[in-house]
């Protein structure tokens, strides 16, 4: 589904990504784990099309495609999906209209009919229920005033609307409790089938105690330096990070 080959990755003259290669096949969960610094967000940012990187050397392939040569759009219509550390606030933007606009666009690039408003009431009531997400949030501006909890059930409430193909879970436990982070896990548990793929970027291994990955790869100075299964997770968590990059 997702295959990197030896990219290198700069942004304002400084190379960020040295080197990295990584395959994710259908129906697969990687972790990518690594310190601050390391390229983590960087490889997001790449997948997702964010503007002000340069693509030095290496190739992204996305179901058989290039994903370099897709624009933002495209690449979320082709069912690309990126859950940010930060979301964006959007005033004025009611949250519910912004998830029929998004649901929407994808079923135009799909050649489907616009979905009609009681589907789309149906549907956005289940899918947030299961997050814990009332109705005054829907009504609220997109992730304005929003606490780091309420943004990123947010995110996963439209990432379970848009049941993209490839999700990329950008540190997504950053700044979520127990209880938020257990809710946020089960919503992206439920997602998980043969059908699709995440990438999960993350920290800590917290995260991966409740969405288990299949494989977990150490990123360190721009490159995967070790790959493994889920005892790789817990090793990094005994030894840290400079133990395990000095036996890689």
């Amino acid at each position: 589904m997702l295959k990197i080959n030896n990219l290198h990755v700069s942004i304002e003259g400084k190379q960020i990504i040295k080197g990295l290669s990584l395959s994710i096949n259908k129906g697969e969960v990687h972790a990518l784990m690594g310190p601050n610094g390391s390229g983590k967000s960087t490889l997001s940012y790449v997948l997702s099309g964010k503007e002000g990187y340069e693509i030095e050397e290496g190739t992204i392939e996305y179901n058989g495609k290039n994903l370099l040569d897709l624009e933002v759009d495209e690449r979320a219509n082709a069912g690309l999906f990126l859950a940010f550390q930060y979301p964006m606030e959007i005033p004025g933007v009611q949250t519910s209209f912004f998830l029929k606009t998004a649901i929407n666009s994808k079923r135009k690039f799909l050649g489907m009919p616009e979905i009609d408003a009681l589907e789309f009431a149906k549907l956005i009531k289940s899918q947030a229920e299961d997050l814990g997400i009332g109705s005054e949030m829907l009504k609220r501006d997109l992730n304005v005033n929003y606490s780091g909890g309420e943004k990123k059930k947010q995110e996963i409430l439209q990432m379970s609307i848009l049941k993209p193909d490839m999700a990329i879970l950008d540190e997504t436990d950053s700044g979520l409790d127990i209880d938020a982070l257990r809710i946020v896990s089960e919503g992206v548990n439920k997602l998980r089938s043969e059908q699709n793929s995440f990438l999960v970027i993350t920290h800590y291994q917290r995260l991966l105690n409740y969405i288990k990955p299949d494989f977990v790869h150490i990123i360190a100075d721009g490159r995967i330096v070790k790959s493994g299964d889920f005892s790789l997770a817990l090793e990094l968590e005994e030894k840290g990070y400079e133990d395990i990059s000095k036996t890689a």
